[in-house]
Protein backbone atom coordinates (compact mmCIF):
# COMPACT_ATOMS: atom_id res chain seq x y z
CA UNK A 1 0.00 0.00 0.00
CA UNK A 2 1.33 3.06 -1.23
CA UNK A 3 1.49 6.39 1.24
CA UNK A 4 0.37 9.99 0.12
CA UNK A 5 2.57 13.03 -0.56
CA UNK A 6 1.54 16.45 0.18
CA UNK A 7 2.29 19.79 -1.33
CA UNK A 8 3.20 22.81 0.97
CA UNK A 9 2.82 26.47 -0.28
CA UNK A 10 2.99 29.70 1.18
CA UNK A 11 0.39 32.04 0.78
CA UNK A 12 -0.95 35.45 1.92
CA UNK A 13 -4.34 36.77 2.40
CA UNK A 14 -4.96 40.51 3.64
CA UNK A 15 -8.19 42.09 5.09
CA UNK A 16 -9.00 45.41 5.96
CA UNK A 17 -10.94 43.63 9.09
CA UNK A 18 -9.18 41.26 10.83
CA UNK A 19 -6.18 38.71 10.53
CA UNK A 20 -8.94 35.72 10.66
CA UNK A 21 -10.81 37.34 7.67
CA UNK A 22 -7.10 37.44 6.23
CA UNK A 23 -6.31 33.99 6.75
CA UNK A 24 -9.54 32.55 5.85
CA UNK A 25 -9.38 34.99 2.36
CA UNK A 26 -5.90 33.02 1.37
CA UNK A 27 -7.37 29.41 2.03
CA UNK A 28 -11.19 30.10 0.55
CA UNK A 29 -9.41 31.64 -2.51
CA UNK A 30 -6.77 28.49 -2.86
CA UNK A 31 -9.52 26.02 -2.58
CA UNK A 32 -10.76 27.98 -5.75
CA UNK A 33 -7.73 26.24 -7.70
CA UNK A 34 -6.53 23.33 -5.19
CA UNK A 35 -8.26 20.03 -4.45
CA UNK A 36 -7.77 18.14 -1.22
CA UNK A 37 -7.01 20.89 1.00
CA UNK A 38 -5.42 19.30 4.67
CA UNK A 39 -3.98 21.98 6.72
CA UNK A 40 -3.62 25.50 6.64
CA UNK A 41 -1.08 26.44 9.29
CA UNK A 42 -0.67 30.72 9.70
CA UNK A 43 3.03 31.33 10.54
CA UNK A 44 2.66 35.29 10.70
CA UNK A 45 0.38 38.04 11.30
CA UNK A 46 1.14 41.65 10.59
CA UNK A 47 -0.35 44.74 9.55
CA UNK A 48 -0.08 47.71 7.02
CA UNK A 49 -0.42 51.08 8.49
CA UNK A 50 -0.71 54.45 6.47
CA UNK A 51 -0.95 57.74 8.26
CA UNK A 52 0.07 56.12 11.63
CA UNK A 53 -3.61 54.14 11.21
CA UNK A 54 -3.84 50.37 10.46
CA UNK A 55 -5.54 49.77 7.36
CA UNK A 56 -5.23 46.28 6.61
CA UNK A 57 -4.41 42.66 8.12
CA UNK A 58 -2.05 40.19 6.53
CA UNK A 59 -1.70 36.23 7.17
CA UNK A 60 1.10 34.28 5.85
CA UNK A 61 -0.30 30.78 5.45
CA UNK A 62 1.56 27.57 4.79
CA UNK A 63 -1.38 25.60 3.16
CA UNK A 64 -0.70 21.51 2.05
CA UNK A 65 -3.12 19.69 0.01
CA UNK A 66 -2.91 16.50 -1.49
CA UNK A 67 -0.96 15.60 -4.14
CA UNK A 68 -1.66 13.54 -7.34
CA UNK A 69 0.80 12.72 -9.79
Amino acid sequence: MAGSVYKVIELVGTSENSWEEAARTAVETAAKSLKDLRVAEVTTLDMRIDDNKVVSYRAKVRLSFKYHS
